[in-house]
């Protein structure tokens, strides 16, 4: 008899054993399942602009430029103003995003019987910062950039926009707003300075272009979304050059205080898994 109960005790334990090793490799299965690939939603376009060849220039020409915005998918594509640098939210709350942001600065050339000659070639810069907007309400936005320079000039420059984005209808969005754009010395001198030299070669007279509020100005656009990944854009923005800038002799003798561009573009947006 004690040998019946014995069996039947140990029947009884292998089995319960046996359930708790299949639960425990069940769970085991669980959790060492691999991890979903983050998704991101990629938006990729070109833009093509016609403005002033240089800043403080009245001659203008056309000049391509490349979009690329990167957010986590499922969520809207955010709203992108014509002048707002290339950055990534890295810090989202909602209705604020704060993040690393760029631009790139095309060269200045000095050609012979333009209102550049004997003023030196200024080499392209890249500004490399942080930025930060916040949404006051649904329908407007305020974005500030503070980006340093890097190769054609080593300054500080910050813009500061406000825009109203409303949607009309399904597929239109019509926004602007004021734009108003900072800078130091540094970052001023390279494009209105003319030293003593440069001033021999040009015919212009000595000027030293000190930094502070660069210009104002604002803008306005029209997005039409073609289908839910497929949008094309129009713009037009108006910018006053001051202070430094507008009292350089390149701009008060050979150019204009009033600059304008108009631009035109298109994006796709597509997902991506991250392999990590």
């Amino acid at each position: 008899m004690r040998v019946l109960w014995a069996a039947r005790a140990g029947l009884v334990t292998a089995a319960c054993l046996s359930g708790a090793a299949s639960a425990a490799d069940a769970d085991l299965r669980d959790h060492l399942q691999p991890i979903p690939a983050s998704e991101w939603t990629v938006t990729l376009g070109a833009e093509g602009r016609i403005e002033p060849i240089f800043q403080g220039s009245n001659h203008d020409g056309l000049f391509p430029y490349p979009i690329v915005a990167v957010r986590h998918a499922g969520t809207p594509e955010p709203f992108r103003g014509p002048r707002d640098g290339v950055g990534i939210g890295i810090i989202d709350g909602g209705n604020f995003q704060i993040g690393p942001v760029g631009q790139l600065r095309l060269p200045r050339r000095a050609r012979a019987g333009t209102a550049t000659q004997g003023l030196g070639t200024v080499p392209w810069a890249v500004e490399l910062g942080v930025f930060g907007e916040y949404w006051w309400t649904p329908w407007l936005r305020g974005r500030a950039e503070l980006r340093q320079g890097f190769n054609g000039h080593h300054g500080v420059a910050s813009d500061l926009f406000a825009d109203a984005v409303v949607p009309v209808g399904p597929q239109w969005t019509l926004s602007g707003g004021p734009r108003v754009t900072l800078a130091s010395t540094a970052a001023t001198a390279p494009y209105f300075s003319i030293d003593a030299v440069q001033s021999l070669a040009s015919g212009l007279p000595p000027f030293d272009a000190k930094g502070g509020v660069r210009s104002v100005g604002a803008g306005t656009q029209a997005r039409y979304l073609l289908t839910p990944d497929l949008a094309t854009h129009a713009f037009i923005e108006y910018e006053r050059l001051t202070g430094g800038a507008a009292g350089s002799p390149l701009v008060v003798q050979r150019g204009s205080a009033n600059q304008v561009s108009v631009g035109f573009g298109a994006t796709r947006s597509f997902d991506v898994r991250s392999p990590w």
